[in-house]
């Protein structure tokens, strides 16, 4: 009996059937691998893990950015995180003209400055009533 030939239509759907099968055994493999890899206990140590003194065996420094350091947690966490960046988002606005001063006044009053002291006299000394 003669084989029967196959048309160019059931290779292309086999084909893509083994594409498929293919792509999904890759990502299945790369989805095992990534699990394997996310393991804690392959990860490098760092803050909030016991570092212990693991040291580089080629050059002899730390493994970790802060051997020693513990993991900060609950008030002293928030604390530390809260005042991180108090020195960068503060104010240290400097007016050169407030340079000159030697005492600032309450309102209403001339400040001291240095230089020569002008004393500003009022204009109206007394007032005048109004005849009626």
């Amino acid at each position: 009996m003669p084989e029967k030939a196959c048309s160019f239509e059931e290779r292309s759907n086999a084909v893509k059937l083994s594409l498929i099968v293919a792509i999904a055994v890759l990502l299945g493999l790369g989805f095992s691998l990534s699990l394997a890899l996310a393991n804690p206990a392959l990860l490098p140590k760092h803050p909030g893990y016991p570092a212990g003194d693991a040291v580089s065996p080629v050059t002899g420094q730390p493994l970790t950015n802060d051997p020693g350091q513990t993991n900060a947690f609950g008030e002293k966490a928030v604390l530390e995180a809260a005042s991180a960046e108090d020195a960068h988002v503060s104010q240290t606005l400097i007016d050169p003209n407030n340079e000159r001063l030697m005492k600032k006044e309450w309102a209403g009053q001339l400040p001291q400055v240095q230089g020569p002291q002008i004393k500003i006299e009022p204009t109206v000394k007394e007032g005048t009533r109004m005849q009626k």
